[in-house]
């Protein structure tokens, strides 16, 4: 058992927190089984295996460690953890796409640093067939969401307070609707989410019928008016057979969880 291993509270942030119920699977799997998979390392800095790392030292479980030495740099640290999580089906909407807001820096900082060969297409994408970060629908190509979701995402995070992004990232309030209450002055939306899940929606709702009051009506010709009528439902029909599917993979998730742990955490 390494006894050196440093946590390095930027890369911790990369890892989302564990509900209640996941921790404690994860937590009755690690006493029952060990700590089977080993934690990863870049010289004494922990870099996989966060969450396993905090059980085992709580409950004296040893667990072994693997050095990956591959990084130059702990930019090289970051892409290569926002790539693990990215490529996770557990991480959620709002967090990959913060994650893939966070490469998109990164790659643009080094970018700015390091002049581009002539011979280079700018429209490739890297040579490990990632997207080349040019645009708000190549985050969101990286991040599995639509580009509006992306620039909702990044709205929460440039006006949103602590505590709305928390309730975001929480569940407790969706992207969409944290994207309007983020607009709200920051008591405006503390005291919103302080109220919970019935305040939030309803400062969210309000939000966006203000815009609607606020936005100039446009005429349009009758069979236009119908187009568009018919796309929403059919838009609204796709979003209710996707929150379908959601809750349907969740209850899987929460059976599975319950009767196997939550391992690689």
């Amino acid at each position: 058992m390494n006894l050196n291993i440093k946590i390095n509270d930027e890369l911790r942030a990369f890892v989302d927190p564990l509900t209640a119920i996941e921790y404690a699977a994860l937590e009755r799997s690690l006493l029952a089984e060990g700590c089977r998979d080993a934690l990863v390392l870049w010289g004494e800095v922990l870099i996989d295996g966060h969450n396993r790392y905090d059980i085992c030292r709580k409950h004296g479980i040893d667990f072994r460690t693997v050095q990956n030495n591959s990084f130059d740099s702990l930019e090289d640290v970051m892409l290569w953890m926002i790539d693990n999580h990215l490529a996770r089906r557990s991480v959620s909407d709002f967090q990959r796409g913060v994650l893939a807001l966070r490469k998109k820096e990164i790659v643009a900082s080094r970018m700015a640093t390091q002049p581009v060969p002539e011979e280079a297409d700018k429209n490739d994408p890297g040579a490990d067939g990632s997207p080349p970060w040019n645009t708000r629908e190549d985050i969101a190509r990286a991040a599995r969401v639509s580009s509006n979701t992306i620039s909702q995402i990044e709205r929460i995070q440039k006006a949103a307070t602590p505590q709305l992004r928390e309730a975001v990232r929480a569940g407790t309030i969706s992207i969409n609707a944290a994207a309007n209450v983020a607009q709200l002055p920051e008591e405006a939306q503390i005291a919103a989410v302080a109220g919970g899940r019935k305040e939030l929606q309803q400062a969210a709702r309000q939000v966006r019928e203000q815009k609607m009051a606020t936005r100039p009506r446009k005429e349009m010709p009758a069979e236009q008016g119908v187009d568009e009528v018919s796309a929403l439902r059919a838009e609204l029909a796709a979003l209710k057979d996707r929150v379908a599917t959601l809750l349907t993979e969740n209850e899987v998730l929460k059976q599975r969880l319950a009767n196997s742990g939550a391992p690689g955490a």
